[in-house]
């Protein structure tokens, strides 16, 4: 960190709420990643030798022989009083009933109830987790996250741990679904021209370049455009002086795949131009599957100004 300080983040939850996602997400972020540590080694690990300055997140599962709640709740005291160090307990939280879907599609066994349903498993391991969850720095419900959203949910709880100055995610997504989570900032693209009543353009997406240049061919789009990025390029800089990891800016309109796709590529790749460390996410079209990633980045993407 930009700081001095070391960070450490303890990854925990329920099982299927999410843990491997997001470990696998903090080692994208520069994260140095171990899953599954006995309790134990946690203190050796940090104290030890071979440790380095670059930040870790250790995943702690309830599956570990020497697992307890007081035990952990008790690293992390350790962790969090030693100089030089922060520490964060992360929780993956999850309500029962999403859990027992996830096992039943998965027909996974749950740990703490081998040989019972995984209700059962379920409702043990809540419990057992039920203090640490009160303890949790940082809690993230997964209830009506998906992969991607988690993802994103990480990006802007730790992306910046590696001091790379504040991250930048710029979204597509329908209004008939509500807003995306976490939004600092949104914009409604429902007045420019709409591909969706083009026979021929309607099967394709914002990312294909024939619709792409239908909707940049409404008069009213280069105007947008222009105010739309003067604006952000005003605020951005505001955000990082006061101290901001993360800013996330939305486009809107009515499906999700044309118009508010095509400006959200349009705008992510005129700010990188401009120096900033942008990713996009197209929600839509990631539940869709026709999107390649949920954090890919903006071409030409570049540091952001500090």
């Amino acid at each position: 960190m930009s700081n001095g300080m070391h960070r450490v983040v303890l990854v925990t939850g329920p099982s299927g709420a999410g843990r491997s996602t997001a470990i696998n997400a903090l080692e994208d972020f520069g994260f140095e990643s171990i899953d599954n540590i006995p309790l134990s080694l946690v203190p050796r690990l940090i104290e030890g030798p071979d440790h380095r300055p670059r930040p870790m997140a250790l995943g702690i599962d309830v599956r570990n022989r020497d697992f307890s709640a007081e035990g952990l709740i008790e690293v992390h005291r350790a962790l969090s009083a030693m100089p030089g160090l922060s520490c964060d307990l992360l929780y993956l939280d999850c309500a029962p009933d999403v859990l027992s879907r996830r096992y039943s599609e998965t027909r996974r066994r749950h740990p703490l109830a081998p040989d019972d349903s995984p209700a059962e498993g379920i409702a043990r391991e809540l419990a057992l987790l039920e203090d640490v969850r009160s303890r949790a720095d940082v809690l993230i419900n997964t209830t009506d996250l998906t992969v991607h959203e988690l993802r994103a949910e990480m990006e802007g709880w730790f992306g910046q741990a590696t001091g790379q100055g504040m991250a930048l995610s710029v979204h597509s997504f329908s209004y008939k679904r509500g807003l995306p989570q976490g939004l600092d900032m949104a914009f409604d693209c429902r007045f420019l021209r709409n591909p969706h009543w083009q026979p021929d353009l309607r099967p394709y997406t914002g990312l294909d370049l024939p619709v792409a240049d239908y909707v940049a061919g409404d008069p009213r789009y280069e105007g947008l455009m222009e105010r739309v990025l003067d604006l952000l390029l005003y605020v951005l800089p505001g955000c990082v002086e006061e101290g901001k990891a993360h800013f996330s800016v939305g486009f809107g309109c009515t499906g999700g795949q044309h118009r508010s796709v095509a400006v959200t590529e349009y705008i992510a790749a005129a700010l990188a131009q401009e120096g900033w460390r942008v990713s996009i996410r197209h929600r839509e079209l990631e539940r869709r599957g026709l999107a390649t990633g949920a954090a890919r980045m903006a071409p030409n993407e570049g540091k952001a100004p500090q």
